[in-house]
This record gives C-alpha cells, structure tokens and sequence, in this order.
C-alpha cells in the first residue's frame, strides 16, 4: 500500500491521550490495525505505436469510475459514478472524480501521457472506505479515500496534491518500478510528491515560483498547528502541533534518518529529494514541468533506472537525461547538478 499519511504520524495520533481526542487517537489505531493489500501493477498491453510514440486520434479523455465503499474496509464498493453518467450529490465523488480528471489532463498536457499506465486505462476510485478511516492509498489497482476523523483529518478527496500523489505511486509502478525500501523507496515517495505538486499547479496555472509546494494542504482541520503533510520547499516545517509532533522531514543529506521504521524511512528521507526537485524547477523557471518535471519524468520512464536506485543514482541519471536532452553545457544540466548539491547528494557517488 502506498498511503499519503505516514505511519510515524498516525503513531503519534493513535497514542494521544487528550479527551478531547479520544475519537481521533481511536480513529488513528483503528487505521494502522487495518489490513491492506498493494497489488503490483502487471501490464500487458497491446498498442499501436508510430516510432517511440503511442497513436492517438485527438487528444484522449479519462475514463473514471467512482465507487462508495459505504463505511465498509470492502473494496471495490458500489459504483456510484461514471464517466457517462450523472453528477453525484455527494462532495466526495465529485471530488475524487474531478481530482481523477485533473491528474488525467496534466499528464496529458505535460508528457502526453494517456492515463497512469500511458495507454488511456480506467482511473478508478473508491470514497468513504472504513469508519473514520486516517488516511488515503494506491493500493496498486485504485485509489482509495477515507473520510478522516474530523477532529484532526479532514476527507482527503478535497487535495488535489493528495489524489495526484497516490496516482503517480502508479506512473511509477507502471514505468518499472522502484523499490518501496530504504532510498529507493523514499525516491518512489518524493516522486509521488513530485507528480502530486506538478499537477495542483498545473490546476491552478501556477508557475514553480507562484506555487506553495505544500503536498496535502487542507487535509488538516483547524485544530492542528500545521498547514499540510509535507513541504517541498522547506522540509521539516509543514507542522509543528502539540499531538502530532514536529515534521520530521530533512532537507539535507547531513541530517538523513536511519530507521527500519516506515520502510527505511520512505515518508521521511523523501524530503532530500523533493528539496531537489524544487530547487531545479524555481532555478529554471516557468512551469515545474516544463523542464525540470520532463527531466524527472523521462529519467523514471526511460527504462534504464533500477528498482533499487539510491538517491545518488537518481541524481546521475537525471543529469544524464539533461544532458542529452538540452547539451551537456545547457541551464538545464548546471540546475540539477546545483540543486542536488544543494542537498548533499554527491553525483559522483552513485551505487546504483
């Protein structure tokens, strides 16, 4: 399961003893009991292709389906929405379907991308699963959201960063993978995170500048001292709350966790990559996907990077993308060899 709320922080709400959390800290065991299943992507696809590309006629146009688990840990639930269909009364579908929409329409817009696998598949979805359910996941077939507790989170269909995130765990998955361990699997984070920030400013006609770089902004109410799960642009500061505790992203090699915890640590340690990304994209300018994001993105669908690549062969390979794409003397390259730098990833010391 790829889930946006990290397990270290759902720990902290679960052991709260504050009456007037009682709710929440029992919404939050509730969630980490729960059992989930991630069920790896297996493609087998048969498309035509013209050269390297895949042969659309026109521009291509999601195929969404929104179920209703109905408070019920059952998936997939009853399906509620279609893409022929009429609206829903419920805020939760329309919101899912519309996040499901605006995903669509930026991988379309910025890599010509048709859907998560790149061959115009089925974006499904299911809302309300399980009772106060903390959280949201890609469990490798859909996306699925929980209601929250409402005394700290709120439903997750409302973020855009949130639904983005979970549907680029896919766009991983289905450009080949990268292990969901150690650095590797905090790069399958941070790239998760990379989609989700692309796609709400690209909603929004942000440029990487503009943007807030904030990933689940909104999911909090208002009694929690924070302003989202995570910060791009500033790991270590999106909340600082009496239960929850202190963010506790680094944004810099020096201050990498070792942890077997959270698989290594993949919510945490992803914040030294994502500092990158966000540093590349401002540095060029524009939209963030306009060649910071193309770099990331040709890099992880390029076919040539390993499942257990460590940050530092992250960063060989995208300045081997930027290289070949722009010239070895371009901004391109001297940006994301900066911004690694930047955060203490040696380029030269690839293992990976």
């Amino acid at each position: 399961m790829r889930a946006i709320v990290p397990p270290y922080l759902l720990s902290r709400l679960a052991s709260a003893d504050a009456p007037h959390l009682a709710h929440a800290a029992e919404a939050a065991r509730a969630t980490l009991a729960m059992p989930r299943v991630y069920h790896s992507a297996r493609v087998n696809l048969d498309v035509s292709v013209e050269g390297d590309a895949l042969v659309f006629e026109g521009s291509p146009a999601p195929d969404r389906i929104i179920s209703d688990a109905q408070r019920r840990e059952v998936l997939p639930g009853v399906q509620v929405r279609t893409e022929d269909g009429p609206a829903s009364a419920d805020a939760s579908v329309e919101q899912a379907f519309a996040g499901l929409g605006d995903t669509f329409d930026f991988l379309w817009d910025a890599f010509a991308r048709a859907s998560i696998d790149g061959a115009g598949g089925t974006l499904a979805a299911t809302v309300h699963y399980g009772e106060n359910y903390d959280n949201a996941f890609w469990n490798g077939e859909r996306m699925v959201f929980g209601d929250g507790d409402g005394e700290v989170f709120t439903g997750f269909t409302s973020s855009i960063s949130v639904i983005a995130h979970e549907l680029g765990h896919g766009v991983v998955e289905f450009s080949g993978g990268l292990d969901y361990q150690g650095q590797s699997g905090a790069l399958n984070e941070s790239i998760a995170d990379v989609f989700g920030a692309m796609t709400e400013q690209h909603t929004l006609g942000q440029s990487a500048a503009e943007a807030t770089w904030l990933i689940g902004a909104g999911i909090f109410t208002d009694a929690v001292q924070g302003v989202a799960l995570r910060s791009m642009k500033a790991p270590g500061t999106a909340y600082d709350d009496d239960v929850l505790g202190r963010d506790p992203q680094p944004a810099h090699m020096r201050d990498y966790v070792q942890t077997s915890e959270d698989n290594g640590g993949v919510h945490i340690n992803s914040g030294i990559p994502n500092k990158a990304f966000q540093l590349a994209a401002v540095a060029l300018g524009g939209a963030s996907w306009e060649r910071a994001g193309r770099i990331w993105y040709l890099t992880l669908t390029g076919g040539a990077l390993a499942r257990d690549a460590d940050f530092a062969a992250f960063a060989a390979a995208t300045t081997q993308t930027a290289e070949r794409e722009y010239g070895e003397q371009s901004e391109e390259v001297a940006a994301v060899r900066t911004a690694w730098g930047a955060v203490g990833v040696s380029i030269g010391d690839a293992t990976a």
